[in-house]
């Protein structure tokens, strides 16, 4: 005997509400199915729950296609800094800048090797402190480095790190999105629930063919266990 499940997507639940209200048969006042207390709910429960799940994919999408922008500001900004680094320490050994400036750059003093950045923060952060340190050496008197200057390094930091600030922004603005579409769905069960419960109720006396036929017709759906016969 097939069992009844309530849908388990918000595709599914907007595919039963919508075959419910465009079978008119059910707004005529004779053969009554539904209460007119449920029918009245549906046009809202279907308008909310579509437009909060367009809303937030619509978002979702937006943040996708920003992510893939992202990428190549985070390897250029991340080449930038390396190469920075790469130049600093050759002339840290060559004797063309002091040991001891290191510490302005917040790099130790011995064992020049380029930091791993494992996340864009952690990339912002160093690269910020990297531009001070420099403008802090050459302020003490020291000679700037070139190829890559640190104002071309800056430049390209900043780039990546207003395109990933406004990244994060798409991200909370998806999430709340997806919390409002969450909060929705409760309530839309709920009402699936009393509508399928009054279908069902009508169709109680019905041989099995006729009945499960009939609410499948009013977008109630039902399923069969494993190995089970399809009668109906």
């Amino acid at each position: 005997m097939p069992y009844r499940r309530l849908p388990a997507t918000d595709a599914a639940r907007l595919k039963a509400i919508k075959t419910v209200m465009d079978n008119s048969s059910l707004y005529t006042v004779s053969g009554r199915i539904v209460d007119w207390s449920v029918l009245n709910r549906l046009p809202t429960a279907f308008t909310r729950l579509d437009n909060a799940r367009k809303q937030y994919k619509a978002l979702l999408e937006v943040q996708r296609k920003a992510t893939m922008g992202l990428d190549p500001l985070l390897r250029r900004a991340t080449m930038y800094v390396c190469h920075f680094l790469h130049v600093l320490f050759l002339a840290v050994e060559r004797g063309e800048v002091k040991t001891s400036r290191l510490e302005l750059y917040g790099l130790p003093s011995s064992g020049y090797s380029v930091p791993k950045f494992h996340t864009a923060e952690s990339l912002i952060s160093f690269g910020r402190q990297l531009v001070a340190g420099e403008k802090q050496r050459i302020k003490l008197g020291g000679l700037p480095i070139y190829n890559p200057s640190i104002g071309k390094v800056a430049t390209q930091l900043a780039v990546f790190a207003d395109a990933y600030e406004e990244q994060q922004l798409r991200i909370r603005q998806t999430q709340e999105a997806l919390e409002a579409l969450q909060r929705l769905r409760p309530d839309t069960d709920e009402l699936l629930l009393e509508l399928w419960n009054q279908i069902e109720k009508h169709f109680a006396d019905a041989p099995p063919e006729v009945r499960f036929a009939e609410c499948r017709k009013l977008g109630v759906v039902y399923y069969y266990r494993r190995h089970e016969e399809h009668l109906y």
